[in-house]
């Protein structure tokens, strides 16, 4: 668990799920949303709508869940259900996020197998692929919100962001590079600040 998740844990005044049938269909709703822009509604589900998170503690389990291993959707899922129910409410919340999921994408394949070559089929996944890149890029922008208030400041933050684009976007070096050097770098420097903001 994240910063700050350990220091905002829930309280009774704070939204929250009631109980585990709650969890579950609520992660179920969220993968069944979840086409091509997957972050951009976890983050609309989870701390706009719902308010089971504030931002900040969405980009920090975010980054949490980024970095090990799985899609990180999922990893989210069994963080948040961890948080509010223990390994119960990380079971329930993981299943919400595969089961019915799962079962819709098997029908799909089924589907798409049937139809791939068609021409409108490609057109319209090709749309589809424009309307996620801008889903991405809108839940960027909310996000960078959050910096505003982080330890290392500002321009710190930006120069870091940017770093990480033009590491990505530009250069093109693999994510296993660009996480562990500029994720580390920033990791290090927080560390750092961190007696300081305290």
């Amino acid at each position: 668990m994240t910063t700050a998740a350990a220091t905002a844990a829930p309280t009774a005044e704070r939204p929250r799920p009631h109980s585990l049938a709650a969890l579950f269909w609520a992660f179920t709703w969220l993968a069944l949303q979840g086409f091509g822009g997957v972050m951009a509604v976890v983050q609309r589900e989870l701390v706009e709508r719902r308010r089971w998170m504030t931002n900040e503690e969405f980009v920090e389990d975010w980054a949490a869940a980024q970095i090990l291993p799985g899609p990180n959707v999922v990893n989210l899922s069994i963080m948040v259900g961890d948080r509010y129910f223990g390994a119960r409410g990380a079971l329930t919340a993981l299943a919400g996020m595969l089961l019915l999921p799962t079962l819709l994408v098997v029908g799909l394949a089924a589907l798409y197998a049937a139809f791939a070559a068609q021409p409108m089929v490609v057109g319209a996944l090709r749309g589809m692929g424009a309307v996620a890149a801008g889903l991405v890029a809108g839940t960027g922008c909310k996000l960078a919100a959050a910096l505003a208030r982080h330890p290392l400041g500002t321009l710190p933050c930006a120069l870091i962001v940017a770093a990480t684009f033009a590491a990505m976007s530009v250069l093109r070096l693999p994510l296993a590079w660009v996480l562990p050097v500029l994720g580390g770098l920033a990791c290090a420097l927080t560390w750092r600040k961190l007696p300081d903001a305290a």
